[in-house]
């Protein structure tokens, strides 16, 4: 950017975000509903003050990899492990779902086309970017009221990052059918290769971490510690393993979630994280939404799609939940904190544009998803916690 325009870009970001947050809670809206519209009243699809640049890319990313690694460290480890199973076959509901019916709604509006067609592909390729689940804005609103420690925050919260990882898998499988070259199976082996690797160095940090809070309890040198740990994670889960860098950051916030000072590194984390990266992560979610020209077709496919991504996460989740021991209310709570896009979906439909499998006109209708997901998620499970506040389901 040039010259100094991104502080001033930064500082309008920060001011509206926080002033929209505020207002948002005046009407007993979550504060990440404020903080997004900020960014689209700002942005180029209202006022145009404010264009993304690398540098608001790259200081939002901070800030959910912040955002995941305190959902990681403020979790309840026996709570984690009693969701473990579920939350694998909720996650794995949550995406064969709206895989399903992705493919078909392309079709429907732009033509059917026999298994294996360029149609077929591009529909499956529509149904893939549906798979994805955004966890952050989720996680900012289970915060915010207070839930995301109870069993079906820690279940939520499982399954999106797990959600994640088969979604990696299967982009890496639809791309395959068309591009020979890349090799499903390496991918799969390098996705389980993370998650020994995290184990193993996990096992390693957790002791050197102890060893460290023991020497100097209750000090800045711990957290800080702690953040390097994080980034370091998120990097290396992205470069060596192709696996998103949140999943990295929440791996870490697991692995220290046992230390006596982890509380005390996560409200240190978050003084940062909530002071400047992440209202910029949440504010920039707006800031990319800009509707140029659309025309009929595409607009009506955009209003489908969001709809049906959004559905079939509820169903597709929510059903497995039913099925697994949940009751209906918890169910349908666990369903709603999965509907969320963001960043990964972002990252699927580039992957496809590259691939030729996309063009970018279907960017809108996946922006429109982020925007609306982003907004509505937590506003209707703040409303379904309201009507049904019993949390944590019994086992």
């Amino acid at each position: 950017m040039e010259g100094y325009g991104y502080l001033r870009d930064l500082a309008i970001i920060l001011i509206a975000a926080k002033l929209m947050g505020v207002i948002a809670r005046k009407f007993h809206f979550p504060e990440v509903v404020g903080e997004i519209l900020a960014g689209l009243l700002i942005g180029p699809a209202v006022l145009g003050i404010v264009q993304g640049s690398d540098f608001i890319s790259e200081i939002a990313e901070i800030g959910v990899i912040m955002l995941m690694f305190e959902a990681g460290i403020g979790t309840d480890m026996d709570k984690l492990r009693s969701t473990g199973l579920k939350a694998m076959l909720i996650a794995s509901g949550g995406v064969l779902v709206p895989l399903a019916a992705g493919t078909f709604l392309f079709m429907a509006f732009y033509g059917f086309g026999p298994v294996g067609s360029e149609q077929f592909l591009k529909g499956l390729f529509i149904g893939t970017i549906m798979t994805a689940t955004s966890v952050s804005i989720t996680v900012k609103a289970l915060q915010e009221m207070g839930k995301l420690n109870g069993i079906i925050g820690t279940t939520i919260t499982s399954a999106a990052i797990i959600d994640d990882v088969i979604g990696i898998v299967v982009l890496t499988l639809v791309i395959g059918l068309r591009d020979t070259q890349t090799n499903a199976l390496i991918v799969i082996l390098r996705v389980a290769l993370f998650f020994a690797f995290a184990l193993v160095a996990g096992f390693l940090i957790f002791h050197v971490f102890k060893w460290l809070d023991r020497r100097n309890p209750h000090t800045r040198r711990v957290p800080i510690s702690a953040l390097v740990y994080c980034l370091a994670m998120a990097y290396v889960a992205n470069k060596y393993f192709g696996i998103a860098d949140i999943t990295g950051a929440y791996v870490a916030g697991v692995t220290l979630s046992g230390l006596n000072d982890a509380g005390y590194i996560e409200r240190r984390v978050d003084i940062s994280a909530y002071m400047v990266f992440e209202p910029v992560f949440f504010a920039g979610i707006g800031l990319k939404v800009s509707f140029g020209t659309m025309g009929p077709r595409l607009l009506l496919f955009s209003i489908a799609f969001v709809a049906v991504a959004m559905v079939t996460k509820i169903i597709g989740c929510g059903l497995v939940a039913l099925a697994t021991g949940y009751d209906r209310h918890d169910s349908l709570k666990i369903g709603t904190g999965m509907m969320t896009r963001g960043e990964v979906a972002l990252v699927t439909s580039q992957k496809g544009l590259t691939a030729g499998m996309l063009t970018a006109d279907f960017f809108t209708p996946v922006i429109l998803l982020i925007l609306f997901s982003s907004i509505l998620t937590p506003v209707i499970l703040k409303g379904v916690y309201s009507k049904y506040p019993r949390d944590d389901a019994q086992f």
